[in-house]
């Protein structure tokens, strides 16, 4: 990388920072009025502010998203969208894109981030991953997200891919919650934000369209839990040959 490209990364870097500080000051009034509410209502009220939010944000730093695959997601049906994660970027995409309120689930010390946990509170379920028994709250949660016809929305990898693999391997729990609630999983595919935010070099970004897709449902029901392995190596498999064929 040449030093002027190099410059101009971390001026950008900087500059989308400042302007997403700026704009979440104003997002902290609705977020700390949803908190108010107990859920469903604090998701409905959540989902349409942080959507708005980003359709101005990211297009406003050159990095719009892009959506396909929407129609997939059929009226009063509510589905466990499992998506890819390659970077701190995909956390203000793949929640406000998804076509009606749901929740995430999410580490609890992010919470305690001065304002800007608020804002990550207000739309997560949270979890101490070092800790069994939150872990298992954190299941019951997930399940009465499902059952108050909420989307629920994980991250199968557990974290960011940090390997020159399109997908890490996934984790049990998507599936263990899709087969409880015999809710349909829905993969769901986001692809250039790795490019926007680099591991290396730190304090670098750039602008890139950023694309969304969502990829066709697949049924629960009738499943159990012996059929949770097979599941997620399907899911998989599905979604690393797609970002194989499409990245």
């Amino acid at each position: 990388m040449n030093i002027f490209k190099r410059i101009a990364g971390h001026i950008y870097f900087f500059a989308g920072m400042v302007f997403f500080v700026l704009t979440m000051l104003i997002v902290l009034i609705p977020a700390g009025i949803a908190l108010l509410f107990e859920e469903p209502v604090r998701a409905r009220i959540i989902h349409p502010t942080y959507k708005i939010w980003m359709s101005i944000f990211l297009p406003l730093v050159g990095c719009p998203v892009r959506r396909k695959g929407k129609q997939y997601f059929k009226p009063g049906e509510n589905y466990v969208v499992v998506v890819n994660h390659n970077s701190l970027v995909d956390i203000p995409v793949s929640t406000p894109w998804i076509p009606g309120p749901n929740k995430t689930l999410a580490k609890a010390e992010m919470a305690r981030t001065p304002l800007f946990g608020i804002i990550y509170k207000a739309g997560s379920i949270l979890v101490q991953r070092e800790d069994d028994q939150s872990r298992k709250e954190s299941f019951t949660k997930m399940q009465q997200t499902l059952k108050m016809g909420l989307h629920l929305c994980l991250y199968p990898e557990g974290t960011r891919n940090k390997t020159s693999e399109p997908l890490q391997e996934f984790f049990d729990g998507a599936f263990i919650a899709a087969i409880r609630a015999q809710k349909p999983i829905m993969p769901a595919v986001i692809m250039g934000t790795r490019e926007i935010l680099p591991m290396k070099p730190k304090f670098w970004a750039r602008p890139k369209t950023i694309r969304y897709h969502f990829l066709e449902p697949i049924p629960t029901a009738g499943l159990s839990m012996s059929d949770r392995h097979a599941l997620k190596e399907k899911v998989h498999k599905l979604m690393k040959d797609y970002i194989l064929a499409h990245a």
